[in-house]
C-alpha cells in the first residue's frame, strides 16, 4: 500500500512519487509486482482511472514497466547505470547537485577497493560497535571541530543517516506531551517524528532570517517548552539562515527557561559561513546533527550525532542500535578516510561549485524578490500569490525532473496562510532541463495576466 501524499497535487501523481520513494527506501525492489490497477483502486478508495494514469505516468519516468496481463513490475535497472534520457524520477527529497564533472562514483570505487584490500577488511565486513567503531568516531569528532564544535569519541554517534540520528534524539530527550517549538514551517521528517511520538508542537513566528527570538521568548512563558528544533543554516524549506546575534539570543532565552536545543545542519559547510553553530555557543544543551549524505550524495547514508555528554552519547548509541544497528559499514568506512585525508573537502568543493552554477541559471531566469534561497544552497523557496496555485507549479515541474513541494507539506502553524513552494535545484538534472523549468516558474507566476490554467 503507498502512503499518499495530498501536497504533492492530483493523486495520480502522488501515487507516481510513493512509487518513486518506496524504490528509492528499499519498500520496492526492482522486479517487485505491484497490486492489480482495480484491486489498488478499491484499497485507495479512488476510482480506476486515477490508478491507470498513475501507472501511466510512473512508466513515462522509467519507474515501472507493463507486461500485459501479468500485470505491472518495478523496472529493473539497466546494465550500465540509469539512462541519462529518463529525467530522475521525483521523491519530494531535497538532493545535492551531482556535478557534470564529478568525481564522487570514481572516487567512492577506487577508495572502497583500498578498504576490501586493507588490513582492517574483516572487521569491515562484520557488525559494527553501537554508535560507530572507535575510529569512525575520532574522524567525525575532528570534522566537527574544525567547525569551532566542542566533540571527541566519547560524544559523538555515527548514525545512519540525518533522520536516524533525529529519532534518536527525541527518543533520548522527549516524553509524550512534551512541547517542542519550531518555525511556521519544518523539515516533515522532524514532524513525523513529534507525532509519532506524541510530543505537542509549538510553531513560532518568523521573518526571512528564521525564527523570531521574541516568539520564542513568549512561548517560554506561556508554557513549559522542552526543546527547540532548528536548521539555523539554510533552513529546510524556507531557506532563512540566523544572524550570530540572533543565535546568541536564542542561546540565551534557552539558557535561561532550561530549554534543550537540537541543531539540523546538513548544509553550513556549503556556505563556508562563519557564524558559530549552536553547539559551538551551548555546547551544554545542543545536540548536533550533521550529515555527509546532503553535502555529497543520499548514498553515503552516514551522519554524526554530537551530543552534550558521554552518558547522552551511550544512551543515543543503544537507541541507534536498536533502530538500525548500525550505519552501511563499507560506507562508513569510506566516509572516514575521506575525513582524515581530506577528500570530503574535495568533494564538498564540486558541489559546492555546481550549487553556484545552478544559483547562476536561477538568477538569470527568475526576477530577483520572487524567490528565497541560500548563496550555495540547492532550494528555493517560492511565495506564491495571485492566481498561481502549488498543485500547479508542482505537477508542471514533474516531467522535468525538478522536485517542488508545496508549502503544505511544512506547514505545522494552522493559522500561518502563507502559500509557497520549496523547488529544489540539486540531483542530478543537466542546466538546459534546469533553466528550462525555471522559465516554466517565471511564466506560471509573472506573465498570466492573472489567470489560472484552465487544466483539471
Amino acid at each position: 500500500m503507498p502512503e499518499i501524499d495530498p501536497a504533492l497535487g492530483p493523486v495520480y501523481l502522488a501515487i507516481c512519487a510513493a512509487i518513486g520513494r518506496d524504490l528509492e527506501q528499499g519498500r520496492l525492489a526492482p522486479g517487485d509486482r505491484l497490486p492489480p490497477q482495480r484491486e489498488l483502486a478499491e484499497a485507495l478508495g479512488i476510482d480506476t482511472g486515477t490508478v491507470t494514469r498513475a501507472y501511466a505516468e510512473a512508466r513515462r519516468q522509467g519507474l515501472i514497466d507493463a507486461e500485459g496481463r501479468r500485470g505491472s513490475f518495478v523496472r529493473n535497472r539497466p546494465a550500465g547505470g540509469i539512462s541519462s534520457e529518463v529525467a530522475p524520477f521525483d521523491t519530494g527529497m531535497n538532493l545535492p547537485p551531482v556535478p557534470a564533472a564529478g568525481t564522487f562514483a570514481r572516487r567512492f570505487a577506487q577508495d572502497l577497493q583500498q578498504v576490501l584490500d586493507g588490513p582492517a577488511a574483516a572487521n569491515r565486513l562484520q557488525y559494527q560497535p553501537a554508535g560507530g567503531a572507535p575510529e569512525d568516531r575520532v574522524a567525525g569528532a575532528q570534522w566537527l571541530r574544525a567547525s569551532g564544535i566542542e566533540a571527541n569519541e566519547d560524544n559523538v554517534v555515527v548514525t545512519s543517516g540525518a533522520q536516524t540520528a533525529l529519532h534518536a534524539v527525541a527518543s533520548a530527550i522527549l516524553q509524550p506531551g512534551d512541547a517542542v517549538c519550531t518555525g511556521a514551517f519544518v523539515y516533515p521528517g522532524w514532524t513525523a517524528i513529534c507525532r509519532r511520538l506524541g510530543m505537542a508542537i509549538v510553531p513560532l513566528t518568523g521573518d526571512e532570517e528564521g525564527i523570531d527570538p521574541d516568539a520564542f521568548e513568549r512561548a517560554c512563558t506561556a508554557q513549559p517548552i522542552r526543546a527547540l528544533y532548528l536548521v539555523p543554516e539554510n533552513d529546510n524549506p524556507t531557506t532563512g539562515t540566523l544572524s550570530r546575534q540572533r543565535r546568541e539570543r536564542i542561546v540565551e532565552i534557552a539558557r535561561r527557561h532550561d530549554v534543550l536545543l537540537i541543531e539540523d545542519d546538513p548544509y553550513s559547510r556549503l556556505d563556508r559561513t562563519d557564524v558559530p553553530a549552536l553547539a559551538a555557543l551551548a555546547p551544554e544543551r545542543t545536540w548536533h546533527v550533521a550529515s555527509l549524505s546532503k553535502l555529497i550524495s543520499p548514498a553515503l547514508r552516514v551522519a554524526y550525532l554530537r551530543a552534550p555528554l558521554l552518558r547522552d552519547a551511550m544512551r543515543l548509541a543503544t537507541d541507534t542500535h536498536e533502530t538500525t544497528i548500525m550505519p552501511p559499514p563499507l560506507n562508513m568506512a569510506v566516509c572516514t578516510q575521506w575525513l582524515v585525508d581530506g577528500t570530503w573537502a574535495a568533494l564538498v568543493g564540486e558541489v559546492r561549485e555546481e550549487c553556484l552554477a545552478r544559483q547562476a541559471i536561477v538568477a538569470s531566469t527568475l526576477p530577483a524578490g520572487a524567490y528565497r534561497t541560500a548563496p550555495a544552497g540547492y532550494h528555493l523557496w517560492i511565495p506564491l500569490g495571485g492566481e498561481t496555485r502549488a498543485h500547479e507549479l508542482v505537477s508542471a515541474m514533474r516531467p522535468l525532473g525538478i522536485s517542488a513541494v508545496s508549502s503544505e507539506h511544512f506547514r505545522v502553524d494552522p493559522a500561518c496562510q502563507r502559500h509557497a513552494v520549496r523547488l529544489s535545484i540539486g540531483g542530478s538534472v543537466d542546466h538546459p532541463r534546469l533553466h528550462r523549468a525555471l522559465e516554466t516558474v517565471d511564466a506560471l507566476l509573472h506573465h498570466r495576466d492573472g489567470r489560472a490554467s484552465p487544466m483539471v
